[in-house]
């Protein structure tokens, strides 16, 4: 009885197929190409991760499924999260100048040729050429509407 337990033992042991590197690389690429600046190499039944990953979730995510692969040993993780993007100054504070207020100054200037009104690193800038007494009329004709701090950047002809 105990030879015949001994023998289904080593038969079962034998029986068991063990998954080849290669064929581990297969999955686990496949896994991988979800991402396209990650990859992966298996060696010995551990998978090697590396790469950048948008976010810590989708690193995490891509190494649970990697340890999901029947074979897989171990996860190696030498990946890195990307650093959050920040948008750059002019486009985050661009929004510092509501579109209605902006709107009023073009108003406030339509007849006078040569002012352009525009938001400049997330301040409402007044550009273009004028003559002085027009420029006289701009500033007064803002002043008046109190919007807060207005750049008068341009040029006054004499």
């Amino acid at each position: 009885m105990a030879a015949l337990a001994i023998a289904v033992s080593f038969g079962s042991v034998s029986c068991k197929k063990k998954v080849s590197d290669a064929d581990l690389q297969t999955q686990a690429t496949t896994v991988v190409v979800s991402n396209p600046n990650a990859s992966v190499e298996v060696k010995d039944g551990v998978a090697h991760l590396s790469g950048t990953f948008e976010t810590q979730e989708a690193k995490d995510a891509m190494i649970k499924q990697l340890k999901a692969i029947n074979g897989v040993k171990e996860v190696m993780d030498m990946a890195t999260v990307a650093p959050a993007a920040t948008s750059s100054p002019a486009i985050e504070t661009q929004s510092a100048v509501a579109p209605e207020v902006q709107q009023k100054v073009q108003d406030a200037v339509k007849d006078i040729p040569g002012v352009k009104v525009e938001v400049v690193n997330g301040e409402l800038t007044l550009t273009g050429n004028v003559s002085s007494s027009d420029a006289r009329k701009v500033k007064e004709s803002v002043d008046a509407l109190k919007v807060g701090k207005v750049n008068y950047n341009y040029t006054v002809k004499k």
